[in-house]
């Protein structure tokens, strides 16, 4: 299936793009992209993903702009043409 994986702050910088397409295999999940990408860039390494496989909850994973969180987190199922925003934790505001 066909992905595009969108990537924000400094993820974008890691990765050196703002977004990739990529092939995956038919209902692949969201851990399974998020594991591969940790394989392709060492320095994503444990970053999106715990020793367990679940994503790190500070993350923010969408699938087509929603958060997965609220559907099967990363056991979500992908499906070809599915875009996946990787954002990495925020921290700020207004003192």
């Amino acid at each position: 299936m066909h992905l595009e994986c969108r990537f924000f702050a400094t993820y974008r910088a890691v990765v050196g793009q703002k977004s990739l397409e990529r092939e995956f295999p038919d209902g692949a999940t969201v851990a399974e992209v998020l594991s591969e990408l940790e394989a392709e860039y060492p320095d994503l390494d444990r970053q999106l993903l715990d020793e367990d496989g679940a994503i790190r909850p500070q993350l923010s994973i969408l699938k087509n702009g929603r958060d997965v969180t609220h559907m099967e987190g990363s056991e979500t199922v992908l499906e070809d043409g599915d875009s996946l925003s990787v954002f990495p934790p925020v921290a700020g505001g207004v003192v």
